[in-house]
């Protein structure tokens, strides 16, 4: 499977010319939905479903049952689903959003795990049952900090990891992340800039 970062949550997954796309947000670029087959939406926040473009892109997206993403007909998803999408299987888990600060609403979050072997869990921190071979796990939040994100990483226990949820945090802040993560983790820890593929 070729796994490739874009910017912020938008990932790209690639099998036997088959394309699956997690959290096409804002921020993430255009062509990581050239050739989607369909869309998997952890949750409804702006930095993770561009509404506007998968109006457009005519392919089928899969959101969390509880999501509110006007204007968009999603195929509604409950955590502990199973399904197949664009020829990829696809587990549902988690639930919830992460708890940001002081009572703030949260809302539905899905993570996916993808032919039981790579780990997308959006704003949450959700450890799922079962082995992952390849996490993407978030590295910076208002919701979260560098500890969180080692601990979720060391719970998880994958083979490897690389960091999603950074556009927002600079050069040197990252700097900082990607070296606390490569030293704490028991993983192959990588950090992947937009558009480079694994």
């Amino acid at each position: 499977m070729r796994i490739t970062k874009y910017t912020h949550a938008c990932v790209r997954l690639e099998h036997e010319g088959r394309v699956l796309v997690v959290d096409p947000g804002i921020w993430s670029e255009p062509s990581a939905l050239t050739g989607a087959d369909a869309v998997l939406v952890t949750h409804e926040h702006a930095d993770h479903v561009d509404v506007l473009r998968l109006r457009a892109l005519g392919v089928p997206v899969h959101a969390p049952v509880e999501s509110d993403l006007p204007g968009l007909n999603p195929q509604r998803v409950r955590a502990g689903a199973e399904f197949t999408v664009a020829g990829f299987h696809v587990r549902a888990v988690g639930g919830r959003h992460a708890t940001v600060y002081g009572g703030e609403p949260d809302c539905a979050n899905l993570g996916y795990v993808v032919d039981g072997a790579v780990y997308h869990p959006g704003d949450a921190l959700h450890v799922p049952e079962g082995p992952v071979d390849t996490l993407l796990v978030p590295v910076h939040g208002s919701w979260l900090s560098t500890a969180q994100a080692i601990d979720f990483v060391n719970s998880v226990g994958p083979r490897r990891a690389f960091a999603v949820h950074d556009a927002q945090i600079n050069e040197r802040g990252l700097s900082s992340v990607n070296g606390w993560l490569a030293q704490e983790t028991d993983t192959d820890y990588r950090f992947l800039r937009p558009g480079e593929p694994l």
